[in-house]
């Protein structure tokens, strides 16, 4: 397999579009937004830590390598493979299938109101005293509301600036993993290197 960072990250974008892919083909009904979130939370991050573990431990084996190089070494396959995923699922989902983003948009608002109503349940079973389930329930109206039809008509989680808002998060799990290896694959200085410079 290629050492390359670059060709490691097109490697993993390749990955990351055939998981898409299959998400789409196989489960994209009644359950296409939990398996696509399930897909993004757990299969995703590690093929992504896998692909920057590689990308450091095969320079590692041959040359012992600084901080700098190190955590470069975990970041760019990453960062390669992400931002070509990012681009290529929003430009799919908002230029050649938009049924299936209004698909993950009805879903999505489908699964926050039950996360409301499962909310709204679970305390109501517990709170005793009248005063309390009043603003409960004047509470989960108020929630409701978000929900209103007019409401959520145009409601877009798939918009450029919410993919935009997305990359920024999965950044800063790059940079985390990529400081993790590049501090534990990092050529340690003896006492005695210092002492001699």
């Amino acid at each position: 397999m290629t050492k390359s960072p670059v060709i490691l990250g097109i490697l993993l974008y390749a990955a990351t579009m055939v998981i898409f892919f299959v998400v789409y083909f196989l489960f994209s009904g009644v359950e296409y937004f939990d398996t696509s979130l399930k897909v993004n939370a757990f299969i995703l991050p590690i093929f992504y830590a896998l692909a920057a573990f590689w990308s450091v431990k095969s320079r590692w084996n041959k040359y012992r390598m600084g901080f700098r190089e190190a955590f470069k070494r975990a970041f760019v396959p990453m960062f390669v493979g992400g931002i070509l995923s990012i681009v290529s699922i929003f430009s799919f989902l908002n230029f050649i299938d938009t049924d299936a983003k209004d698909l993950l948009n009805y879903q999505y608002v489908q699964r926050q109101k039950s996360e409301l109503d499962k909310e709204y349940l679970s305390a109501k079973k517990i709170l005793k005293h009248q005063k309390d389930i009043d603003e409960l329930e004047q509470k989960y109206q108020e929630g409701l509301q978000r929900f209103d039809p007019k409401i959520i008509k145009g409601k877009d989680m798939l918009t450029a600036s919410h993919f935009s808002g997305y990359f920024a998060a999965i950044l800063i799990f790059y940079v985390v993993l990529s400081v993790f290896f590049g501090a534990f694959f990092r050529k340690k200085t003896m006492p005695e290197e210092i002492i001699e410079e």
